[in-house]
C-alpha cells in the first residue's frame, strides 16, 4: 500500500507532512507535492498532517487516478525531493479545497518546485 497527494494541496501546499516522512518520499512542484508510490513505506505518518486532506491511501476509491499522477511527478518530470517545512503558499488559505468543489487542476503547474 501506498499513500498519494491529491488536487486539494494545489496552492495550499502546506509543509507539516514532508517533515514526518521517515523516507523522504516527497517531491515538490510549483505548486503542489506529491509522493512517490514506490518510496513510500505505508507508515501512515503523513496523512494526518495534512491540514487539507489531500494525502489519500490507495486502498480508498478516490485514490485510484492519483497513484499515476504521483508516480509520474516524483519519477518522470524531475521534480526535486522535499524533507523540511518551509513557507506555504502566502494565499493557501483563499485556496482550501472546500473552496473548490470541482477540484483544482485548472490552476496545477507541471513545473518543478525548488526542493531542499
Amino acid at each position: 500500500m501506498t499513500y498519494v497527494v491529491t488536487d486539494s494541496c494545489i496552492k495550499c501546499k502546506l509543509l507539516d507532512c514532508v517533515e514526518v516522512c521517515p523516507v523522504d518520499c516527497f517531491y515538490e512542484g510549483e505548486n503542489m507535492l506529491v509522493i512517490n508510490p514506490e518510496e513510500c513505506i505505508d507508515c501512515n505518518m503523513c496523512e494526518p498532517e495534512c491540514a487539507v486532506e489531500a494525502i489519500l491511501p490507495d486502498i480508498d476509491p478516490e485514490s485510484t487516478q492519483w497513484i499515476e499522477f504521483n508516480r509520474k511527478y516524483s519519477t518522470e518530470m524531475n521534480w526535486p525531493v522535499i524533507t523540511k517545512n518551509g513557507d506555504p503558499d502566502p494565499e493557501n488559505e483563499k485556496y482550501h479545497p472546500y473552496n473548490f468543489p470541482d477540484g483544482k487542476m485548472h490552476l496545477f503547474s507541471e513545473k518543478p518546485g525548488k526542493g531542499d
